[in-house]
């Protein structure tokens, strides 16, 4: 017997952990079910020590990129929708694998899937190798029985977040070569053409105009204390590790991000179309509302949101509506809480929550746009103030020299 360490949802909403000995994880994850709960995890307990890091897989883990993932998912989709098994479409997917790392992964999931693991928690437990959402998508497919619809609306979702993540690569490269080169010319001249200039304006022998001075005493500071920047950011950094490493930090982190100018609101309306999205498939495969809220909130990203999700589900097992919490929370926005109101009081919640998603999902990504189309014109100018700003400083007392060599 095998002592393994789980995580269900129970029928009230609440999450249930804890351990378990069994012969294998499939007994594991049957035993959960038949006392009526629904499995998110269950993993083998790490004995500890050197003998338990020996026994992770984690070091043969590679990674897998966002692509390869989504062609995972499309393909098994396919494969299942022809009335393929899912073992026998993991065999397929492993055997015209082009990718070894993707091959590898694959080995160990149809590995763990015959063994009788199902497959979000065969999925869940290549460690980081597949996000929680896709996780908590495959987890209600095989809740409800529709996997393969399932797999193809995840592998939408994915694709349209890789095609939006692409375009703003690509849109954000000429703005960042144009501002990596402007912080070096700035640099350079800052701590190098601008101290030997020092010297020649001191052997004149004259007071010097306010911005050369302003602009020498930068480029003084930056030559004795240049190390001062990265200690400050060194010591953010670690600041924000050590916050995020208490569930309290991490949900105020959170917090404050949300905060931030634009940034917040993007970040906001992104983890709305995610929760949207996956509350709405575990809805639609039947899956009751507290239960789906509770894996849901596993594929938030933002741990201030999943908070507030928290306490919404608190307050709809104690028998509040969904829509009023929703909104209380201060959350959401207030389009999402009023179309979740009308799906709860039309019985069409799922559908509704589906449109959420849509909507805000294209907000995001009309966003994204509109700020990679600013950014070019804002960024040349600010450049180009700064460095005409830092020759116009140094031409001025140059002239002044000249007039009185004259």
């Amino acid at each position: 017997m095998t002592l393994y360490r789980y995580k269900a949802v129970t029928d009230p909403g609440d999450i249930l952990e804890g351990d378990m000995e069994a012969p294998n994880r499939a007994a594991v994850i049957d035993q959960l079910r038949a006392q009526g709960y629904l499995p998110i995890r269950a993993e083998e307990a790490a004995a500890g020590g050197a003998l338990a890091f020996l026994r992770r897989d984690i070091g043969r883990r590679k990674v897998l990129s966002h692509r390869d993932k989504t062609m995972i998912i499309r393909e098994a989709a396919t494969l299942l929708r022809a009335g393929l098994p899912v073992d026998q479409t993991l065999d397929v997917l492993v055997k015209f694998a082009e990718k070894p790392a993707v091959r590898d992964v694959l080995k160990r999931v149809v590995d763990k899937v015959r063994g009788g693991t199902s497959l979000a928690d065969a999925m869940a437990a290549q460690g980081d190798t597949f996000d929680r959402f896709s996780i908590g998508m495959v987890r209600a497919g095989e809740a409800g029985g529709a996997l393969d619809l399932a797999l193809t609306r995840t592998a939408d979702f994915m694709e349209r977040s890789q095609k939006a993540r692409q375009s703003f690569k690509s849109a954000l490269l000429y703005p960042a070569i144009l501002l990596l080169s402007a912080v070096i010319s700035i640099a350079i001249m800052v701590t190098v053409v601008i101290p030997n200039f020092q010297q020649i304006f001191t052997d004149a022998g004259f007071d010097l105009p306010l911005p050369t001075r302003i602009v020498m005493a930068t480029g003084t500071a930056a030559q004795r204390f240049w190390w001062l920047p990265l200690a400050l950011i060194a010591g953010a950094a670690a600041v924000v590790a050590a916050r995020r490493r208490t569930s309290e930090g991490r949900v105020d982190l959170a917090r404050r991000l949300l905060r931030v100018p634009f940034l917040g609101d993007l970040l906001t309306k992104a983890e709305v179309a995610r929760f949207g999205f996956t509350l709405g498939m575990l809805l639609a495969n039947g899956v009751p509302l507290v239960a789906a809220l509770a894996v849901a909130r596993e594929a938030l990203d933002n741990a201030a949101i999943a908070a507030a999700v928290s306490e919404v589900e608190k307050q709809v097992k104690e028998g509040k509506s969904f829509a009023v919490p929703l909104a209380e929370s201060g959350m959401f926005p207030t389009l999402a809480t009023h179309l979740v109101r009308i799906g709860e009081e039309s019985g069409k919640l799922e559908d509704m929550l589906f449109r959420v998603a849509d909507i805000y999902d294209g907000e995001v990504q009309r966003a994204t746009q509109r700020l990679l189309t600013l950014l070019v014109p804002v960024l040349t100018f600010v450049m180009a103030v700064l460095i005409g700003g830092i020759i116009i400083s140094i031409l001025m007392p140059m002239l002044s020299i000249s007039q009185l060599a004259f």
